[in-house]
Formats: C-alpha cells, structure tokens, sequence
C-alpha cells in the first residue's frame, strides 16, 4: 500500500500475479481502464474493439491484458497482418527473465494504452488496476446477476477514486442488450439512476463472435454488416475523445468502413 500513496500521478499501477501492483511509466500516452469484477460482461471483447477502433483513426493502441485467460491475447494473435498493428502485453505471464515492470512497458509511441482486466478484483485489486487512468470504463451486462454485481464493483470503485475522480473520467456501458425486454428495463432504470454517464448501448448482435474470430474489430466488417453497430460505438469515441483527447487534434474514422471480408451469416436486407 506504501507504493500506492507514493505514487506519481502519472504511473500507472496493475495487479501482478503475485496480488500486488507493478509499476508502469505512462509518460504522455492515455490510459483506458475496462473493469468489472464479475466476468463475462464483455471487457476483453470492448477491449479488441476499442484498439480495432483506435488503429483504424491512426493511433497507436496496445492492449494490456491482465486477464489469465487471456482472450485479448488470442484475439491479437489472430489479427491478420494487413491490418493495422495492434501490440499486445501478456500481463497475466511472470517471466523470470526480465523485471515485471520491463515485462509491462508498452512500446515507445503507444497510445493509447488499452488495459483488459481479470474478474474477481476487489477493493485493493480495483485501486491497483484504476490508479493513473485517464478513463474508465465499465461494461453491464442486462441481468439481475450481473446488475447485482455491478453495483458492488461500482460502489468500491467510486471508494477507490473519491480522492481523485478530477483526474479520471468513468463511464458505463450496457453491453448485449436487446431493446424492449423486461430485464433491459431493469437495466436501463439501475444505469440512470447512477451520477455516472451511460455512454453508450451495444445491442446483442452476433457481429462481435464473427469479428473475434477472424482477430478484426466489427468496424474492420463490411459497412453493411455492422451498421447498426457502429451508432453506439461513435458515441464511445465521441466521449473517449473529449476525455482523452483536444477534440480539435482528433482524427475521425475513415468514411468507408470495411475493410475485411467477413463470410456472410446474413443477407444485406437482414436486419
């Protein structure tokens, strides 16, 4: 806990194998964070898609997968090479060879720095993951479980970052929802009732198995395929933008999506 009080403010500490932070130089590069303490609510899928996002505007992203499971890492591995470079740390390995901190360093020139982390983090592990980042996000999942649980993760992360909420901006997300169904409802109603912004919707769309497949985000599908997609994703750029960002220095997306060939699930005039 010593070296969580004396930390600079531009460090960036993560969990280690071992329960206790590591410390990472950031420099100038931004930092988005992706917890929630129960898993499958969809961190390692928003992670892929947010440096799929990234890459394609010009960026350097990487992702920093804390993760033992390691899906942000085998997504990566996937990755075709034509695509733009997306670099990955395996954060959840201890190699004996190197120092963890020389293990975590992303490269010279990252930025932004994506960080995927495991489930089952509490209070300290929270601390240690959140401290130094720029933004925040959380992913919700649309049941009474999932609810639950984001509201203890939610309530232990706002303990963890009351001293400095000035220098972080957090952000919640209803993931795989389908509109107009009961639970949604619950959902929507547990997310407003929060003083933090819901930034965006992602509807329940098999988009997102298709494109983790193939190691490509869905903004990396042809345009047809993941319209109705990319709405809530421009909104989470929008808002990751004006936190991380000079909106005036930002580049937007190419016009034309699509880069990759998906094999088709669906016709053109599916919904």
């Amino acid at each position: 806990m010593e070296l969580l009080q004396n930390a600079a403010p531009n460090t960036c500490f993560i969990l280690g194998l071992q329960n206790f932070p590591e410390r990472v130089e950031l420099q100038d590069m931004k930092t988005v964070v992706i917890i929630n303490s129960k898993g499958g609510s969809g961190k390692s899928t928003l992670a892929a898609n947010l440096a799929a996002n990234y890459a394609l505007k010009g960026r350097n992203p990487a992702i920093l997968d804390l993760d033992p499971q390691g899906s942000s890492m085998r997504w990566l591995q996937n990755r075709p090479d034509d695509l733009p470079v997306i670099h990955g740390i395996a954060g959840y390995e201890k190699k004996s060879t190197v120092t963890r901190s020389w293990q975590l360093q992303p490269p010279e020139g990252t930025d932004p720095l994506i960080v995927d982390t495991p489930a089952g983090l509490e209070r300290t592990g929270l601390a240690a993951t959140s401290r130094g980042a720029d933004a925040i996000l959380i992913p919700v999942m649309p049941s009474d479980i999932d609810i639950h649980a984001a509201v203890n993760c939610i309530s232990e992360l706002l303990l963890t970052t009351k001293s400095d909420m000035t220098q972080k901006r957090i952000g919640i997300i209803a993931n795989r929802v389908r509109a107009n169904t009961r639970v949604y409802g619950r959902l929507e109603r547990f997310l407003r009732s929060l003083d933090i912004p819901l930034v965006a919707t992602f509807r329940d769309s098999q988009n997102y198995t298709r494109s983790a497949e193939l190691g490509i985000g869905i903004s990396e599908m042809p345009l047809w395929q993941v319209r109705k997609d990319m709405g809530a994703w421009k909104e989470l750029l929008s808002w990751l933008d004006s936190t991380l960002y000079d909106s005036r220095n930002v580049r937007p997306l190419p016009s034309r999506l699509g880069v990759r060939a998906v094999p088709q699930m669906v016709s053109p005039t599916a919904s």
